[in-house]
């Protein structure tokens, strides 16, 4: 398989995530990009600067990464809008709210002279950004307990 360009770390960095469309099988999977650290060149655990998770929170079949706001992001952790579990950026742990004890789904990708590149051999790309809802995520029902 070859390596298919993404974007920059500098896209993902300014924009705090950056999502895509890729077929596994014969199913297409949503993916998105996180910045893993939060300063240029470092790395966390060996870990590159920019990590890959499939869009769907573990404990509930709900998007992570929305088209309206991207990725929410706080402390290093991607939050889920309808319930407030926080995932490690760097390894998907989540060790709070109703996802607790459970990893998001890692996609492989390497980062090379500033370029993030998909590498998974499981996935191939097929476009940036996501499919259009098609009525399963209806969004939270409830983030009355949620501060961003």
């Amino acid at each position: 398989m070859t390596d298919y360009r993404l974007t920059t770390v500098e896209t993902v960095r300014e924009a705090g995530s950056w999502a895509f469309t890729a077929r596994e099988g014969d199913a297409d999977r949503e993916v998105f990009l996180v910045p893993c650290v939060d300063e240029p060149g470092e790395t966390q655990d060996g870990e590159g600067p920019v990590r890959a998770w499939i869009n769907r929170c573990t404990h509930e079949d709900q998007r992570l990464y929305r088209e309206d706001i991207g990725a929410v992001t706080r402390g290093g952790s991607v939050v889920c809008p309808k319930h407030g579990s926080a995932f490690d950026a760097c390894d998907g742990s989540c060790d709070n709210g109703e996802a607790a004890g459970t990893t998001l789904r890692e996609v492989d990708v390497a980062v090379r002279d500033g370029a993030v590149f998909l590498t998974d051999d499981d996935l191939t790309y097929l476009y940036e950004e996501l499919p259009d809802d098609d009525g399963d995520d209806e969004g939270p029902s409830s983030s009355s307990h949620l501060t961003f």
